[in-house]
């Protein structure tokens, strides 16, 4: 990456009005939060597949609920990055505006981001295993055991998107919307290998939309990225930033 770099995401978003931010765990990597993918990607010995789906619920609740709660404690402990810091000042200036995220820790709200799209779901919500109703709820740690619905009795879960789960579909169809009209996609922390998120960057380089990739290595959708930023997004969206402020 070299500054050259740097000055065609300007020159990009210098003279875009609708930007839509789409990140993934490397953005809450940067503060300290475990991205359970790759080496090292384990908890516990187990691997997140195990502890992140349906029917290891059903199998083994409290093995499930303990590691929620552990993620409940880092992420309520981590703070928001520069580059969480600079995609929320960015909602500012310009006219249509939106993160899309991949993530559930809640550091893009804790930044200051507003309209933020939460494709996986959220640590701070629970959701019914029986009548699906869901609560937002920010205990940390949890109690020691899944609580009950207050509505039917049954027990409650994480409201996380896990394995085998479909995403949300009013969340989908607004980050469609959103990246098929945006005139740039910024593609941050994330390696786009997980569908049908990352179908999200296919959608908005059809519409003729801006590609900018920040990320420390080449995504498995770089080829589609019109200007890529090698390097943490907490040190180089700072640098795109000052030189939008300087312009």
């Amino acid at each position: 990456m070299n500054q050259d770099d740097v000055g065609r995401a300007v020159a990009a978003l210098r003279s875009a009005r609708r930007v839509v931010a789409f990140t993934g765990a490397g953005v809450s990597a940067e503060s300290g939060l475990a991205t359970f993918r790759g080496a090292g990607g384990l908890w516990e010995g187990h691997r997140v597949e195990e502890v992140a789906t349906p029917e290891a619920f059903a199998a083994d609740p409290l093995l499930v609920w303990r590691f929620y709660d552990q993620r409940r404690v880092h992420a309520l402990a981590a703070r928001p990055n520069p580059a969480h810091e600079t995609l929320s000042a960015w909602q500012e200036r310009f006219p249509s505006y939106m993160v899309v995220t991949q993530n559930v820790d809640g550091l893009h709200q804790g930044a200051g981001s507003r309209d933020v799209i939460e494709l996986h779901g959220s640590l701070w919500r629970l959701r019914c295993t029986g009548c699906g109703r869901e609560r937002d709820d920010r205990t940390a740690p949890l109690p020691a055991l899944p609580p009950r619905c207050a509505a039917c009795g049954a027990a409650e879960r994480p409201g996380v998107v896990w394995f085998g789960e479909a995403l949300p579909t009013e969340a989908v169809m607004a980050a469609k919307s959103a990246v098929e009209r945006c005139d740039v996609l910024l593609v941050v922390g994330t390696s786009a290998v997980v569908y049908p998120a990352a179908a999200l960057v296919e959608l908005a380089a059809a519409a003729g939309a801006t590609v900018i990739e920040v990320n420390p290595e080449a995504s498995a959708l770089a080829h589609l990225a019109g200007v890529a930023l090698r390097g943490p997004a907490g040190r180089l969206l700072p640098q795109v930033a000052a030189g939008l402020a300087g312009g």
